[in-house]
């Protein structure tokens, strides 16, 4: 029986040491990880003269066959040990369950690797079943916010570069949870490093992923937690300078998963940093500093009713009794109404 709840270190760090499963069902709402896997297992098991003949890709349409696809895994490798067979876009293949009658008998000789992004194979235990008696099956999960800044300082880390814990944050909530597009995004900024600088400042965020330094979402945050009254006005009035970059409504999703998540913060059964960390599904106590400085400066009440403006301001700038307000009017009511 396969290991279940397998992480993807562990999948790579057997396939390192050669220890081999004649089938991998990739699947889950997290492409990152199906993709890194599956490129992997590309990369590492056949030598670049071994996959001319012994490595195949097949990208699923509804047109393609499931007979194709286990005809293929049931050819012989040559001149090699083992061939591998990668199916990309597994969710588009009809009468998936079909591969069940594969799984059942797999050739020990075939490394089959299906990609089922988006979603879990829902449906289809039959073939899952099979699957985990002689393979694995790894669930790709999206990563949640608290979790972002550690993906990003690991991804970092491994290239050899450190980010500074604003830099982090800004790329985390501007960028958000795709990983792909994360890591193409950290990437740009590691070759964006002037020449024997190892560490990604905000200066370098704001450059070369389009976000300002000093009048965004984030330091719009940091003053709204802090309650710094003039430093959140100015930075409001300088957003709505380049309303296409700062768009109104993200700002109050922003603000409102922030105010979200200080109220859980507020009612949490154990509020020191280290209860915090773990009721707030964090990676690290400086995740908590905007937090802490938010719970000193608004009680419960006051932030359940930042939270129903919020909801409230929302509407009105996707046109629900708005009247003749301009949205930046909405804007400065709702950060009075939060400031005092």
């Amino acid at each position: 029986m396969a290991k279940t709840n397998i992480t993807h270190r562990e999948i790579v760090a057997q396939i390192r040491q050669q220890e081999y499963k004649p089938i991998y069902l990739l699947r889950g709402e997290e492409a990152y990880y199906i993709d890194r896997i599956s490129e992997f297992i590309a990369d590492s098991v056949l030598t670049k003269d071994e996959q001319d003949f012994n490595q195949t890709i097949i990208y699923c349409t509804r047109e393609t066959n499931v007979a194709d696809v286990i005809n293929c895994a049931r050819r012989y490798p040559m001149m090699a040990k083992y061939q591998v067979v990668i199916v990309k876009e597994a969710q588009n293949l009809l009468k998936i369950d079909e591969l069940a009658v594969y799984a059942q008998n797999p050739m020990q000789t075939t490394i089959l690797v299906i990609c089922y992004k988006n979603g879990k194979v829902d449906g289809h235990k039959k073939l899952v079943s099979a699957i985990e008696k002689v393979g694995i099956v790894y669930e790709s999960q999206k990563l949640k916010e608290g979790m972002l800044p550690q993906f990003i300082v690991d991804y970092l880390r491994r290239k050899q570069v450190s980010i500074d814990e604003r830099a982090c944050q800004m790329l985390a909530e501007s960028v958000g949870s795709d990983l792909n597009r994360l890591a193409g995004e950290l990437d740009k900024l590691v070759l964006a490093l002037p020449t024997g600088q190892t560490r990604i400042s905000t200066d370098i965020v704001g450059k070369n992923i389009g976000v300002s330094k000093e009048f965004n979402v984030w330091e719009l945050r940091t003053a709204v937690a802090n309650k710094n009254v003039a430093k959140a006005n100015q930075i409001l009035y300088q957003m709505e300078q380049n309303p296409k970059a700062n768009s109104p409504v993200m700002t109050v999703s922003t603000l409102f998963n922030f105010f979200a998540l200080v109220m859980q913060a507020l009612y949490a059964p154990d509020r020191s940093e280290q209860g915090l960390v773990q009721h707030l599904d964090f990676k690290n106590t400086w995740q908590l500093r905007e937090y802490l400085a938010a719970m000193r400066n608004y009680s419960a009440l006051k932030t359940m009713q930042i939270i129903g403006k919020l909801r409230e301001t929302d509407a009105r700038l996707k046109g629900i009794n708005r009247g003749n307000l301009t949205d930046e009017d909405i804007m400065h009511e709702l950060l009075y109404f939060i400031l005092h």
